[in-house]
């Protein structure tokens, strides 16, 4: 029975396990997929947009500044008449850096080569010179400006980001760049200000693929996608010219980091805003995690309220078992195994072993004349005063209609002769009032068969003692103790 109440829990622990896991996975699974869907549709998306109209202030306002310098007649007119008043080129790089606060202005010359700064001339460029070579580069590029990151010689060699635009004259020769710089950690500073807003990772890229303004924190700058690990799967992807954002995601220490590209033909980069599988879902795996711990909790008091009910249920039923509902005395069937215990200990333990047979004197006669119910009543009384009387340590079982049987152990015939005495001077001494509490309290009396374990008693030899000790005791009138040797 012990093995049948633990399959149970187990089968209903499974049962509760399996329809717990079953819901709050199933609930992770679709707040997962919902999460990610809102991410990839939306979140970076919107992402990317706002970042689009803050570069559009931030970065494009410089564009917008050189776009002025080179298409300014001043510049043109100053640049024909043959380059003849440093000084005043210079106040006029000196205004446009302190009225847009710029980090630097510049022009550099076709004709003389010179580089122009608020200062007046910086240097002269030249071909071989590393330094000079993004000069020629827009001198042949077909586009109005670029933007590039380099090293500022007139500001200590602060790294800088340079709007390099075409200086053309009135029949559309090439005459020189112009244009401003803004310092690059500024710039970081304002991604980085992004990062921490929207919490997702955000850098530039080049046509190339090389990262070209990132955060400080981001250690990849300069670095090409199309060597990093994990992003160099799409690479090809996030480099086309699309100025729609295209979700994509790659694969990185075993986790989905999910991507957003869109080319900003402007300044001719591509952003980039990430953003970790891990990080999205966190919301539905802590949820998941107090899910399964709620439902560990309600499966232990489940459990525990169920194994209480089974415990209890089943000291019920081996009760109900093993006693007689009427008088709460053992039954036969339960009486038999512990007659058997204790005969076996007895003999082992070479200790004396006694029986009681006690049957209540005239009883068909209550039944007649008061009733069966009143018969019931008697029969309770009697075996409560026969309880009363006994030790913890013996036991009183029902044994027939009226009679009950008490074994007593560690009790010789002597004892147990005393023992029924007892019982009967009890017996004889107690008031049974009527069952329906109408009439006069009735005395009763009871004859009592006593037998002592003898050398290869069983069962049937000791009680056959007590049974005609007890024959013996009506015969002689009733309401009498006898006894019956081996």
């Amino acid at each position: 029975m012990l093995t049948e109440r633990y399959r149970l829990l187990v089968r209903l622990a499974l049962m509760l396990v399996i329809g717990f896991l079953a819901v709050s996975l199933g609930a992770f699974w679709v707040s997962r997929d919902s999460l990610r869907s809102s991410l990839i549709d939306e979140a970076l998306p919107l992402t990317s947009d706002n970042i689009y109209s803050e570069i559009q202030k931030d970065i494009l306002r410089p564009v917008f500044i050189s776009s002025l310098m080179a298409n300014d007649t001043f510049l043109r007119d100053w640049i024909l008449a043959g380059e003849r008043d440093v000084g005043q080129l210079a106040r006029y790089l000196r205004e446009i850096k302190e009225k847009y606060g710029t980090l630097t202005s510049f022009f550099v010359s076709e004709r003389s080569a010179n580089y122009y700064h608020v200062g007046g001339v910086l240097k002269q460029i030249r071909p071989d010179e590393p330094r000079d070579a993004w000069f020629y580069r827009v001198r042949e590029m077909s586009a109005p400006y670029e933007l590039n990151v380099d090293p500022d010689l007139a500001n200590q060699d602060v790294r800088t980001i340079f709007i390099n635009y075409r200086v053309l004259d009135y029949d559309g020769r090439f005459i020189g760049a112009t244009g401003v710089g803004l310092p690059l950690a500024l710039v970081a500073e304002q991604i980085e200000a992004y990062e921490k807003r929207f919490r997702r990772r955000i850098y530039f890229l080049d046509h190339d693929g090389r990262v070209v303004l990132a955060a400080a924190a981001f250690r990849r700058e300069g670095a090409s996608i199309h060597e990093t690990p994990g992003i160099r799967d799409i690479a090809e992807r996030i480099l086309q010219r699309d100025a729609t954002p295209a979700p994509l995601e790659y694969e990185l220490d075993g986790a989905t980091v999910l991507v957003n590209a869109r080319h900003i033909p402007e300044l001719d980069w591509h952003l980039v805003v990430e953003q970790g599988d891990s990080e999205a879902i966190g919301p539905a795996r802590r949820a998941l995690v107090l899910n399964l711990g709620i439902a560990a909790l309600v499966t232990l008091l489940v459990l525990a309220t169920v194994l209480l009910a089974v415990n209890r249920y089943q000291r019920r039923l081996e009760a109900a078992a093993a006693t007689d509902p009427l008088t709460g005395a053992l039954n036969r069937q339960a009486f038999d195994v512990v007659f058997n215990l204790g005969l076996r200990e007895t003999q082992r333990n070479d200790q004396p072993l006694s029986a009681i047979l006690v049957d209540i004197d005239l009883f068909k006669q209550i039944n007649d004349t008061h009733g069966h119910l009143a018969g019931d009543a008697v029969l309770r009384a009697v075996a409560d005063v026969i309880r009363g009387q006994l030790r913890d340590t013996d036991v009183m079982a029902r044994w027939g209609g009226e009679e009950f049987l008490v074994l007593l152990k560690d009790c010789p015939l002597g004892g147990a002769i005393a023992v029924a005495e007892k019982l009967r001077h009890a017996i004889a001494e107690h008031d049974f009032a009527p069952a329906d509490g109408s009439g006069r309290p009735q005395r009763l009396t009871v004859s009592l068969g006593v037998a002592a374990r003898c050398h290869g008693d069983t069962a049937e030899t000791l009680f056959s003692r007590a049974d005609r000790a007890l024959y013996l005791a009506k015969r002689n009138g009733r309401n009498r103790v006898e006894s019956a040797e081996a």
